[in-house]
């Protein structure tokens, strides 16, 4: 993570308030803000697409073939799902350190993101990203259709029926080939090893080109679809958000009749903030502690569930930093002989560590 060593700044233009936040312009300030978190959805689901042979009807006289693809059609089956976050400022929550004798705030570190990540931090070198542009840009040729490998009695053919019987007379002669190559009955065999295999993978090659004719094709993938959520709002309870997913066109809008709803709900907490104060332990009264300027943030937390015809594809409990409680480190942590090491997450806003 970048982390930039920044001292006083100038902000040159009027910035928006909250929480009594308020920077005149042209005063002298250091300026981050509060985390913000998105939740991120990635949906895995299969896509099982069916092509029916041009000679189906055919297939199980001439070939002996049941288990052919009787239509043409695309299935979508929801697989699952991954749930991560995503951090950016937010906006709405800025907070501001201005000039402070006797206190060194020079040594205020925040992110690329204004985001508050430390104090007095050691200083890390940020790794070098890899480029991953390539030397020469991408030749996209265009796409051509798959040829099957016919015999002259195939194209000659005038009705369907003497096509497939003329295909099914070439698969019945690749097998017979292969079978002569197999058992070495050849007047010309392949002169090594190597040369066999190329010669019985092509004759392979052909053949299945061929029986798909019949019994059609199948294929299946894994796609993933991805959706981003940012739960927003001081009075905030309870999101709730509805997706539809159909298996005949996978996902898709409310109005498709044959959708099912996938549901994704977040349930918040705000944190406690009765046992923020600081406390005497030998006497059980409340002491009294000045604040600084630098305010951390005590996260909220988010329940995550989507569902999906009845079954839990999710369940997990999420940081919320928009939904935290800032809160104000002591001052007397920056006025002693020693500067504490202080370290932020920068995904929640909250202290990691304070050392002396």
């Amino acid at each position: 993570m970048k982390k930039i060593f920044l001292g006083l700044m100038v902000a040159l233009m009027l910035v928006a308030t909250t929480q009594a936040q308020t920077l005149q312009q042209g005063e002298p300030a250091l300026v981050y803000y509060s985390p913000c978190t998105h939740v991120v959805l990635d949906f895995s689901y299969t896509v099982e697409t069916y092509q029916k042979g041009m000679y189906a009807q055919y297939a199980e006289k001439l070939l002996g073939l049941s288990d052919i693809v009787e239509e043409d059609k695309t299935i979508y089956t929801l697989k699952g799902v991954k749930v991560h976050t995503r951090t950016d400022a937010d906006l709405t929550r800025p907070h501001k350190v201005v000039a402070e004798p006797g206190v060194p705030m020079q040594l205020l570190q925040i992110n690329e993101k204004n985001l508050l990540v430390g104090y007095n931090l050691p200083y890390e070198e940020s790794p070098a990203k890899p480029n991953n542009t390539p030397n020469e840009p991408e030749q996209h040729k265009p796409c051509r259709k798959k040829v099957a490998p016919f015999t002259e009695d195939v194209i000659e053919a005038r009705t369907l029926a003497d096509e497939a019987h003329a295909v099914a007379k070439q698969i019945f002669r690749i097998r017979e080939a292969r079978m002569y190559l197999l058992s070495g009955e050849v007047e010309h065999a392949p002169a090594d090893g190597q040369a066999m295999k190329l010669v019985l993978e092509e004759l392979n090659k052909q053949e299945k080109e061929l029986v798909e004719l019949f019994i059609g094709t199948k294929s299946r993938v894994v796609k993933h679809k991805k959706v981003e959520y940012t739960p927003m709002g001081e009075n905030f309870k309870l999101f709730n958000e509805r997706l539809h997913f159909s298996p005949e066109n996978g996902f898709t809008s409310p109005e498709n009749v044959d959708a099912e709803e996938v549901g994704v709900t977040i349930q918040f907490t705000r944190p406690q903030t009765s046992n923020l104060a600081a406390n005497d332990d030998q006497k059980g009264k409340k002491k009294e502690v000045q604040a600084s300027q630098i305010v951390y943030n005590l996260p909220g937390s988010g329940l995550l569930r989507v569902r999906y015809k009845g079954e839990l594809l999710a369940e997990k409990t999420l940081p919320m930093a928009q939904f935290g409680v800032d809160v104000p480190l002591a001052k007397d942590l920056f006025t002693g002989k020693t500067l504490p090491t202080i370290k932020i997450s920068e995904r929640t806003g909250n202290v990691v560590s304070i050392s002396q």
